[in-house]
């Protein structure tokens, strides 16, 4: 996984971590951030999809964890840190990287990778292949956003972020991205996720040393702004190595 933007080796970047539940707007308010500061944005989620994506063009099992550990051995991934995401994998067979930028969120893809990402040993490989990522990406800073992000994949990373908003904020502002679902139907899928996530992880208490955004009554901007204000309140030391 590479950013082909930069490649030149700089000192570590300033890592920003951040969690939240679905439909808190982490992914997008992440990315603006990430952009006003001059950062990278990791989205976790995509690997998942990808990897999702290709257990199913495969024929593999995606409840087999030890049929996605052997095709993580073969597996090949890349996505952009900077600009417009663009999702690549190469196959387990080899051959030229194929573009799934697209395909990774169709929602056949989006059922199965709960399957998959529910396996822990798939999830220390991929946070292995994430921390890498991050230390090689050469840029001033990365926002890394996804599950377990704070407390497993980068627990020490000095920002860490748990953006959450209440069920039925999430399930109005999910219900707009997804036509033809009512916000009633929303809220009932984001209920039932976060009761699923529940059993995992505690997407509404910080974990020690996590700073809380709780953005139910914060518009877009307003949360954008208030993660870049815990950042640079957090990061001391690191000012001049943003751009926001």
């Amino acid at each position: 996984m590479e950013d082909p933007v930069t490649s030149q080796p700089q000192a570590a970047p300033v890592l920003v971590a951040i969690d939240g539940p679905a439909g808190s707007g982490k992914s997008s308010v992440s990315r603006a951030a990430a952009e006003r500061l001059g950062f990278g944005i990791l989205d976790t989620g995509a690997a998942y999809r990808a990897l999702a994506w290709t257990v199913r063009e495969t024929g593999r099992d995606p409840g087999d964890e030890a049929a996605v550990l052997e095709l993580l051995g073969g597996w090949g991934f890349s996505i952009t840190l900077r600009g417009p995401q663009t999702v690549e994998v190469v196959l387990p067979e080899g051959g030229s990287p194929v573009d799934v930028t697209e395909a990774i969120r169709a929602p056949e893809i989006s059922a199965l990778v709960s399957r998959v990402s529910g396996h822990p040993r798939v999830r220390e490989r991929l946070n292995e292949m994430f921390r890498r990522a991050v230390a090689g990406s050469g840029l001033p800073g990365v926002v890394i956003e996804g599950r377990d992000i704070t407390t497993v994949v980068a627990p020490d990373a000095p920002v860490r972020l748990l953006l959450t908003a209440v069920p039925e904020v999430r399930a109005r502002r999910r219900a707009g991205e997804l036509p033809g679902l009512s916000p009633e139907r929303v809220l009932a899928d984001l209920v039932a996720r976060d009761e699923k996530d529940a059993r995992v992880i505690d997407f509404f208490t910080p974990a020690p040393g996590v700073t809380l955004i709780d953005t139910s009554e914060l518009d877009f901007e307003q949360s954008v702004r208030a993660v870049i204000d815990a950042v640079r309140a957090n990061a001391q030391g690191f000012a001049g190595r943003m751009e926001a």
